[in-house]
């Protein structure tokens, strides 16, 4: 006869060490599962932030070099005049340039925001008005913007347009709102004339095309808008 298999019942030793197994086996199955949605988690708010910083960055450069998103800078101030008749603006003027119709404090304005294409400026005589935002960039550049009205006799309008085609950096144009018939401006001064041979033309000339008030010193005056 063949020897009979051995069909005891497993001890109570045996029992535990096998309850304990199971048991380290099911902690370790919890602790990888645990472990997995840790990741995942870290994963996917580590996306999101992603995500949000490159919106965020995104937009930021959406801003530069685009002339429409910049806002036009306040020009809050007010002209203070010295002996001479030469008013100068006391407030910060902006330099940005900006897209749309850049409004003004003064007529016509001295500098602020602006378009950016200047006006060609190199003894530029124009017949209509021209749009601020582009005159404006031209002061920039240290131009003259010689104006006037309907109210200006028309031989210092002839004189004064016969001075401004011999002078680079200068440029004329009507402005029928403006509050005296003559007005010279250059970036940040104004003054007002009698006539084309007042004296005090001549001076705000000598003193103000391409002086040290120039933003942008050496700037072209060609180049830009004709009308």
């Amino acid at each position: 006869m063949g020897s009979a298999k051995n069909t005891s019942a497993p001890s109570a030793t045996d029992r535990r060490e096998r309850i304990e197994e199971m048991r380290r086996a099911e902690r370790a199955r919890a602790r990888r599962g645990r472990i997995a949605v840790i990741s995942v988690s870290t994963v996917v708010v580590a996306a999101l932030i992603g995500v949000g910083a490159w919106a965020v960055t995104r937009g930021g450069d959406s801003d530069k070099g685009s002339d429409d998103a910049k806002p036009p800078a306040k020009s809050a101030g007010h002209f203070t005049y010295a002996k001479d008749g030469v008013g100068t603006w006391s407030g910060k003027l902006g330099r940005n340039h900006v897209g749309g119709k850049p409004t003004y404090p003064m007529n016509p304005p001295v500098g602020g925001d602006h378009n950016q294409v200047w006006m060609n400026c190199n003894g530029d005589v124009y017949e209509k008005p021209l749009a601020n935002e582009h005159a404006v960039h031209s002061l920039e550049h240290g131009a003259v913007w010689v104006t006037y009205n309907d109210k200006a006799p028309e031989a210092d309008v002839k004189a004064l347009a016969a001075k401004v085609k011999q002078t680079p950096y200068m440029l004329m144009s009507p402005i029928a709102d403006q509050k005296d018939p003559i007005m010279l401006s250059a970036w940040g001064h104004q003054r007002t004339v009698k006539s084309a041979s007042d004296p005090a033309a001549a001076k705000f000339f000598a003193t103000f095309v391409q002086g040290e008030q120039t933003p942008e010193m050496g700037a072209p005056c060609t180049g830009g808008l004709g009308q």
